[in-house]
């Protein structure tokens, strides 16, 4: 249960981060004043001062006093009518999520004032280079790292996507707070802008009121892209360059990227229906066109950049032949349309608008500027259908053309196919007759109707004296939105016959004029001005290539047709678009090879259909193994696969030599519990890594890691830091998943240091790999806690008759379906048991009842099983000599500190039936022996004795937590007796939204 602020806990300075929790909350405080009332307000804050003091006595050891505190609290609140519980409900959780705000803001502060930031690059590669790692051997591990982080739509962000671009803006403000030489009325206004958006979000509704599409999760993804990554990349890049410039004296190759991103919105299919072959095509697609009117933005502000004339002979010449090429091109369609627009000139000035007489707002203006009230905060157009020529349809920013759109996730979502009718128009009437609509087309692709509104708005680029660089980056541009013209013709399902002359296809022909004014400017001795917004762009290309982040296919036992409409769309596409395809649940080679086999068939079918071949490679084919059986025999599998001497040569000639696998955490820690998860995981890794080395073969691991530590969660440098030895070595995939997309890279300061982050850790275990157990022995008590923790844990979960029952009666499990928060089921299968129940909304619901149960459950029994036979001491040297037995326990004892069995024990007492308390009483006693043997192990004296400042963080949420808590117990008791009631289901989704704040993550 990975809070987020984990990875950079100790970075935050207290005092700062207490002022601006004072500033907001005291901000909120007056809002509500005026929006519910001072009677109203008077509760709110006897509320809290209950939950404060009942913390302070059991912090100061007072127990008695402090359950008599807990009594009143839980009593007043019981008393409360709906109206009031809502209302708490949502005052608690947004002081929650500000405060949630200020702790972001002071890790992004704290970073950038300190002067040696630990784990970034420059720490990291001084540290290896002290140790003896050669110069060389530095510069090349870096060039050929290859990480992919991989973005999936699990259902685990709370927040809708308003909410969280408002609390965006919000950390805007603090920032701007922070300047020294803000004067009282600049301070005054800011003041004013944050309550502004504190009312703006009291008064917006927390919760979606419709399940999200996959093409809706997909956007959300391209947001973040847009939002956050595009502006954290370069930053990142010149960080590791001027690094390796630093330590290595060469700065990185500027289209080398040791990063680069992947997703699975719209591309995931295991278990869900929504995700069609159709719908993978169309995120695709609009990743694509998103690309596109990126490149379309940056080119323009570096047309408006490079406006120096010297240039090399090379780019000279290039543009010279562009100017040749257009002017012919003038001259041909002027011959031609000639005749056309003297004979219809009349018609037009009675039947069309006249050119416009005003320009755009803006149009003034250098194409590079953009409002910075606007600029900073996040934006996305997508094309679909109602094209407007001249206005904008809709607030969620404007794009670089001309041309705004409607959202085509409605259509992709329905399957629906737009007829492009227009609206809205100032241009275009709304049902303008077949004829006027054919003189208009004719009319505006004519050369004359093209170029004119263009003109207005820059100059011509066939002046005497316009720089070559202006006229090769106006050639890009114009390529660009004819690509981006071309993505929308597709997305549409209209005919396309554009020039492959005329459009960019690969990132390597875009990457070629602009590495051709690199050079010129370098050539001329205006290398500062190459390495400034040019290198950014052209990194950016080398990162994010024509679709930002390249689409997994997943997919497990689904309808044959599908199957076979899914790889058809994949040798459509091919592998500039998508990634690999995850075979879920693979348990033989012959899961493999089913698919290698239906892959050829299907970019065979394609390529005779397209009478060329199919577009780029073939995809990977990864299996993805999940349960503790499919782990134990992972090794075996891939043996048995690079036996067959056909397979074998495939990866050697497609892939590079690489062959990558999947492992699962969420799955095994629910099928064994953490524990045992963790450990079946490493001995997995070191199988698959022993079978590929046996073959010559490179391997990757690709972990489906989750944003809770029950799911194999944790802190990223963390995780990769505890892997098995030559595990990691230079390559690394990983999955980001729900809340934590969010949190790690929603902003660019926390993008920069979380892509530091991995890769500086990735480095270390390719360059120093941690210790393997010590001894033998070591392997053998992991054994051995591992079947007591198993057996301990299936025991409660799968073989107590009472177990299921009792969890749907303490936790919302059955609740957590109105959320809207994803487009998948939480079940695979149409059943109630355990078993078939998501991975997620498991550790979901017992995160909201603070028991936190699968992240501990068996561990206790395990530790406390060794320790009585006599091996504390062994085990107290694993923990200090063993990397990954040291994080094991540190996740867990983090999972501990977080977990609160007061409040799990008011759960019980208030919802669960008076035969089944008593097995919530033994699963309490079971997780206070837990706690006890972790710390025997540890050496500490208290639970986050080595994270004091993780541990203040969590205390100061708990005066908004823990009445969060009981407010959900007292509006679970009465929808489960009236369950019709909208607006109890309504309050109890804002306690879920507060409780998920409160803990800083969800499942």
């Amino acid at each position: 249960m990975t809070d987020t602020t984990d990875d950079i806990a100790e970075e935050i300075s207290f005092q700062s981060f207490d002022d601006d929790c004072k500033l907001l909350g005291s901000l909120l405080n007056d809002v509500l004043q005026r929006e519910v009332g001072s009677e109203f307000m008077e509760k709110v804050e006897r509320t809290r001062i209950l939950a404060q003091s009942a913390c302070n006595m059991r912090t100061a050891g007072i127990e008695d006093t402090a359950e008599l505190l807990d009594k009143q609290l839980s009593s007043e609140i019981s008393k409360m009518s709906l109206e009031e519980a809502l209302t708490l409900a949502r005052a608690f959780s947004h002081y929650l999520n500000l405060m949630g705000i200020a702790e972001t803001h002071h890790r992004v502060r704290k970073a950038r004032s300190v002067v040696h930031l630990s784990k970034s690059c420059d720490d990291i590669f001084n540290q290896l280079i002290q140790g003896g790692v050669h110069p060389d051997e530095l510069y090349s591990t870096v060039c050929k790292q290859e990480v992919e982080i991989v973005l999936t739509a699990h259902p685990t962000q709370i927040n809708r996507r308003t909410l969280q671009y408002k609390h965006i803006r919000i950390a805007h403000l603090l920032e701007y707070n922070d300047r020294p030489d803000l004067g009282h009325e600049d301070r005054e206004m800011l003041i004013e802008d944050l309550v502004r958006e504190i009312i703006s979000i009291w008064q917006t509704d927390e919760l979606r009121r419709h399940k999200p599409s996959p093409v809706d999760e997909a956007r959300t993804g391209l947001h973040i892209v847009e939002q956050s990554l595009w502006k954290a990349v370069p930053h990142y890049l010149r960080r590791v360059s001027n690094a390796l410039k630093k330590h290595t004296g060469r700065p990185l190759p500027l289209t080398c990227t040791p990063i680069r991103f992947g997703s699975w919105m719209g591309g995931d299919r295991d278990g869900n229906p929504n995700v069609t072959a159709k719908v993978t095509k169309d995120v695709s697609l609009l990743s694509r066109w998103m690309a596109i009117d990126l490149y379309i933005r940056e080119v323009d502000s570096l047309r408006f950049e490079l406006s120096m004339n010297s240039c090399s002979d090379t780019l000279s010449k290039l543009a010279h032949e562009i100017l040749e090429k257009e002017t012919s091109a003038e001259e041909r369609h002027e011959n031609r349309n000639a005749h056309l627009n003297r004979s219809h000139s009349k018609h037009q000035s009675q039947l069309a608008p006249s050119l416009p007489t005003q320009l755009p707002a803006g149009a003034d203006l250098p194409s590079c500027t953009e409002c910075s009230e606007e600029s900073q905060y996040p934006r996305l157009e997508l094309p679909g259908t109602n094209y407007l020529p001249l206005n904008r349809q809709n607030d969620l920013g404007s794009s670089s053309s001309g041309v705004s759109f409607q959202s085509a996730s409605e259509n992709v979502a329905n399957g629906n196919v737009a007829n492009g009718s227009t609206s809205q128009s100032t241009v275009v009437p709304r049902s303008p007759s077949s004829q006027l609509l054919a003189q208009r087309k004719l009319f505006v692709e004519s050369q004359f109707g093209r170029s004119s509104f263009q003109k207005l708005l820059e100059p011509s680029a066939h002046r005497p004296g316009i720089p070559a660089y202006r006229i090769v980056l106006g050639n890009v541009k114009e390529k660009l939105v004819k690509t981006r013209r071309r993505l929308e013709l597709l997305l549409e399902d209209l005919p396309c016959d554009h020039d492959p002359w005329d459009y960019y296809d690969t990132s390597d022909q875009l990457l070629e004029p602009l590495l051709l004014c690199y050079d010129s400017l370098q050539s001329c001795g205006s290398g500062v001005l190459a390495d400034g917004r040019l290198a950014d762009l052209i990194r950016r290309v080398a990162t994010f290539g024509m679709v930002l982040m390249k689409l997994d296919l997943r997919q497990v036992a689904p309808d044959v047709k599908e199957v076979l409409d899914t790889f058809r769309v994949g040798a459509e596409l091919g592998s500039d678009s998508l990634g690999a395809y995850v075979i879920s649940m693979a348990s033989n080679a012959s899961d493999v090879l089913a698919v290698e086999l239906l892959q050829k068939d299907a970019r065979l079918a394609v390529s005779g259909e397209l009478g060329r071949p199919c577009p780029g490679g073939t995809l990977r084919v990864v299996p993805l193994f999940e349960t503790v059986k499919d782990l134990r025999g992972a090794g075996s599998v891939i043996r048995k696969l690079l036996s067959i001497d056909w397979y074998r040569e495939h990866i050697i000639k497609n892939h590079n030599g690489h062959q990558e696998v999947m492992v699962g955490y969420s799955d095994s820690g629910k099928d064994a519990g953490r524990f045992t998860a963790a450990w079946e995981l490493y001995k997995a890794q070191e199988d698959v890594v022993a079978a590929c080395t046996e073959f010559g073969i490179k391997v990757t691991l690709f972990h489906g890691r989750g944003g809770s530590i029950g799911r194999g969660g944790g802190p990223t440098y963390l995780a990769i830091q505890s892997q098995p030895p030559g595990s990691v070595m230079g390559t690394l995939r990983s999955t980001e998943q729900g809340e934590m997309v969010q949190a790690k890279f929603g902003i660019p300061q926390t993008a920069v240091r979380q892509l530091e982050i991995y890769t500086t850790a990735v480095l270390l275990a390719t360059l120093r790999p941690p210790l393997p157990p010590r001894e033998e022995n070591w392997r053998n008590l992991m054994e051995e806690i591992s079947t007591i923790s198993c057996r301990s844990y299936r025991s409660t979960v799968y073989e107590n008759p009472e177990f299921l029952t009792y969890f749907h009666e303490a936790t919302p499990q059955a609740e957590l379906g109105f959320l809207n928060i994803g487009s998948r089921p939480t079940r695979r299968k149409n059943s109630s048991g355990i078993g078939h129940l998501r991975a997620i909304p498991w550790i979901f619901a017992w995160t909201q009842t603070r028991f936190v149960l699968p992240a501990w459950l068996g561990v206790g029994a395990g530790l406390k099983g060794v320790c009585e036979k006599g091996c504390t001491e062994d085990l107290r040297a694993m923990y200090k000599e063993w990397p990954f037995f040291q994080s094991t326990i540190d996740l867990i004892e983090m999972v501990l500190g977080k977990a609160d069995m007061t409040i799990a024990k008011h759960y019980d007492e208030e919802l669960v039936s008076e035969s089944r308390r008593e097995l919530g009483a033994e699963l309490r006693r079971e997780f206070s022996t837990t706690e006890k043997y972790v710390l025997v192990v540890s050496g500490h004296e208290k639970l986050s004795e080595n994270n004091r400042i993780l541990r203040r963080l969590i205390e100061s949420r708990l005066p908004y937590l823990n009445p969060m808590n009981m407010l959900q117990v007292q509006v679970l008791k009465r929808l489960r007796r009236d369950d019709d009631n909208n607006k109890l289901r309504d309050a109890l989704l804002i306690t879920i939204n507060g409780i998920a704040a409160g803990m800083r993550n969800t499942g």
